[in-house]
């Protein structure tokens, strides 16, 4: 089993199976002493958990944590971090929660610890998506990583397997597209590439055994991972599209990426055949964008946009919006191309190779 902490300049990082026991100890190190957990609601209880763990450091609590990060939402936390007098925050849960501690951490100039429970990856990035009169913007700096990170394997044993094939496909995305980033270096290819192949080998495993730790393992490995590639190069395609549906449509974070992933994939492939090369190799396949695409379906994850409430009347003005603002990409992005995109992902249609 996995067990290590990684010292960066800018970030520490802390991963093993009963890691969540080190948090008092990783907020002394950081020099804070008023610490205000944030959560979502149904992680409530485990934030009670860090704050007993905490013991007096624990200032505060905030259950109020919801997708895609709305600038309202994060005022009302704001409000707490400062009644508080809080000189830190810590995320506990998945991307919403960690969105929302680097939104009230960089506002306020404060600490920010994340203990993630899911695969989003988000935590390793100087990057910050937020919500406001419904569209999702980003912004990036360093103030918004989060100075430390806490990966106890234990805490997604409970992961529904719903959550888990989806958000593990979330993490697999940042890995491919770290692969044709125009920013790409041989030390983030690797990292890529290790973690499809631990995200692959530890759905499969799980799938077989749903009580596997050195599954969950492999998967919360291969995120961070794949996070690290999301925090040292650019995303295209497969990352505007999702912000998009997200921000825009309101449709889930994870399920969204478990779709579009194999189209965006194969809406790439022709301009980025090195990289489709060694994900097929990677996953013991002969075409990239079906490997990724079989993996969603035999997991019994989402596979068309129908499925997960977005509209065919959508498609047109998901379309305009994803090529209204120019990103690096491998391919050129069209409104005719990512109209046909959308509407195949709509559909469930399977991805085929380039002719």
């Amino acid at each position: 089993m996995r067990s290590f902490i990684h010292q960066a300049p800018a970030q520490r990082i802390v991963f093993g199976v009963g890691a969540l026991a080190s948090v008092g100890d990783e907020l002394d190190r950081l020099g804070a002493t008023r610490a205000v957990v944030l959560s979502t609601p149904g992680h409530e209880h485990l934030a009670d958990l860090v704050a007993t763990l905490l013991e007096r450091r624990a200032a505060g609590h905030f259950a109020g944590a919801v997708p895609h990060t709305p600038v309202e939402v994060t005022e009302q936390a704001l409000e707490v971090a400062r009644e508080c007098h809080a000189d830190a925050v810590i995320s506990v849960g998945g991307g919403s929660t960690t969105g929302l501690g680097k939104a009230v951490a960089s506002r306020l100039g404060i600490l920010h610890l994340v203990i993630p429970t899911t695969y989003a990856g988000s935590e390793l990035t100087p990057v910050l998506g937020e919500t406001s009169g419904g569209e999702k913007t980003t912004r990036s700096g360093p103030a918004i990583l989060p100075n430390t990170v806490i990966y106890d394997v234990e805490l997604t044993t409970t992961l529904p397997w719903s959550v888990t094939v989806p958000s593990a496909i979330n993490a697999m995305a940042h890995a491919v597209e770290a692969l044709y980033s125009p920013d790409a270096n041989g030390q983030t290819d690797a990292m890529a590439l290790e973690a499809i192949r631990a995200i692959d080998r530890g759905l499969r495993d799980l799938r077989d055994d749903r009580e596997s730790l050195g599954a969950r393992s492999d998967l919360l490995y291969g995120a961070y991972l794949a996070g690290s590639c999301l925090g040292a190069v650019g995303m295209g395609l497969h990352h505007k599209l999702c912000h998009v549906l997200g921000g825009t449509f309101n449709l889930s974070h994870a399920p969204t990426h478990a779709v579009v992933l194999p189209y965006a994939m194969a809406y790439n492939e022709p301009a980025s055949l090195p990289a489709m090369s060694r994900i097929a190799e990677a996953l013991d396949s002969d075409h990239g964008p079906s490997a990724v695409q079989i993996l969603v379906r035999d997991s019994g994850g989402p596979t068309a946009l129908r499925d997960i409430g977005f509209a065919r009347a959508d498609i047109g003005r998901a379309a305009e919006l994803s090529v209204s603002r120019p990103y690096p990409n491998p391919r050129q992005v069209t409104t005719a191309g990512i109209t046909q995109l959308l509407g195949e992902a709509f559909e469930g249609n399977r991805v085929r190779p380039t002719a």
